[in-house]
């Protein structure tokens, strides 16, 4: 790490400069330099107005869950105990890895069979890069945000998306 201030060669990650003394922490830190960065690190993921949360319950069927998805177009739906705890989620990649051609016929079974549970969370004053990094990271298009433990919203790739460009 070269020193700003008098060009020496440090070792990568020194807090300070060998020969001069100067403090180089603040180097190391990422630093924001558009307003998409800036909201990323910074903003909270309620910046996105997320939506609220649409919801069922593990003994709901299948074909109930569906039409709920095809009836307020989402592309999930969280799955919420009898004291509206989150348990689950279940997706459109779950009804097409898990269900669509698996189970015969399927719209009478459970969605507590198919859905994932215990799903990635965020909580609303959590950032819109950490968001990101965790769907990134599990290959996630969706994120509950909760609230002592019951959803409060889903947070999306496309809300994010939205949000970005409208700072463009």
């Amino acid at each position: 790490m070269i020193c700003p201030h008098c060009g020496h060669d440090n070792l990568p990650g020194s807090e300070e400069c060998y020969h001069c003394q100067m403090d180089m922490t603040q180097l190391d830190r990422p630093t924001a330099i558009s307003r998409i960065e800036r909201s990323l690190m910074e903003d909270p993921v309620t910046i996105v107005r997320p939506k609220r949360p649409v919801t069922v319950l593990p003994a709901a069927t299948v074909g109930e869950t569906i039409a709920m998805l095809l009836d307020n177009d989402i592309g999930a739906l969280l799955v919420v105990d009898d004291h509206d705890k989150l348990v689950g989620i279940f997706s459109e990649r779950d009804l097409l890895t898990k269900v669509a051609g698996l189970h015969d016929p399927f719209a009478e079974l459970p969605i507590q069979m198919f859905m994932t549970a215990n799903p990635e969370t965020v909580k609303a004053g959590d950032t819109l890069a950490f968001a990101l990094h965790k769907m990134d990271v599990g290959g996630y298009r969706h994120l509950p945000i909760i609230q002592d433990g019951s959803p409060i919203g889903v947070i999306s790739v496309r809300d994010i998306m939205r949000h970005i460009t409208r700072l463009c």
